[in-house]
């Protein structure tokens, strides 16, 4: 495989293995990090990559594994989930102050949430993939996918009905 090739290849996903590993890892630097290293095992493996059914469902478990090992490392006790791409610079400042405190919310809502219904929330609602890649990239099957989507957007619902209703957490 030539490099052209894995580039054709690679270039349409990349930025959504960045964005997963920024979900994960929260750092810029860690995130990009993580992207250059799956990058290059993808390389390092190119002879064997076409074997692969779905080299962009294999690239995001490359990804989610390689940044819990890194969460799991020592190096990463101090890194967190969260999640703050949401920036509109169209909109009035008050209402830009309440979407950045919804936001804000939110992220603390997901961060307490279970890992695994981070992970499915990050994969469905914010990668936009569909349930069978979840499931497979998961191990899980997919029902159980869209039970524990259920459960994480009914809770974040709640709690964020809660806090705005009556201004506690």
């Amino acid at each position: 495989m030539t490099q052209l090739e894995f580039l054709n290849i690679v270039t349409p996903f990349k930025d959504k293995v960045f964005r997963l590993a920024k979900r994960l890892l929260v750092s810029t630097e860690e995130a990009e990090d993580a992207t250059q290293e799956v990058l290059i095992k993808l390389w390092n493996n190119k002879a064997k990559i076409q074997e692969y059914k779905n080299v962009e469902a294999f690239s995001m478990t490359m990804t989610k594994n390689y940044c819990f090992d890194k969460l799991k490392s020592k190096q990463a006790q101090n890194l967190k989930i969260v999640h703050s791409n949401y920036e509109d610079k169209q909109t009035a400042l008050q209402k830009q102050v309440e979407l950045n405190d919804s936001v804000h919310w939110v992220e603390k809502i997901i961060e307490a949430l279970p890992e695994q219904q981070r992970l499915i929330i990050q994969l469905r609602d914010i990668e936009e993939y569909d349930f069978d890649e979840i499931a497979k990239m998961l191990d899980m099957n997919n029902t159980a996918v869209r039970v524990a989507l259920s459960r994480a957007r009914k809770t974040i619902r709640e709690k964020l009905t809660n806090t705005h209703n009556y201004g506690i957490k």
